[in-house]
């Protein structure tokens, strides 16, 4: 698969995975022990606005490898 491919399937990857994410994290933060305090809905936001990048890293990292080198060319 070349770079550009990836860099298309992960482009795509990332937008689902923003969005499903934004859609969980929303869902949960209407919890009531999250809801009634704004401590606590301020430290979910600040973790869950941040905990997006973990799962992406690694979807990065796959669309940035190099392309193989073709031997016997």
């Amino acid at each position: 698969m070349t770079i550009r491919t990836r860099k298309f399937l992960g482009a795509i990857l990332l937008l689902l995975l923003a969005t499903v994410w934004a859609l969980l994290g929303m869902a949960a933060a209407q919890m009531p022990w999250i809801a009634e305090s704004g401590w606590r809905q301020a430290i979910y936001y600040v973790v869950v606005g941040m905990g997006w990048v973990l799962p992406a890293m690694p979807i990065v990292s796959w669309m940035q490898r190099p392309d193989r080198v073709k031997s016997g060319s």
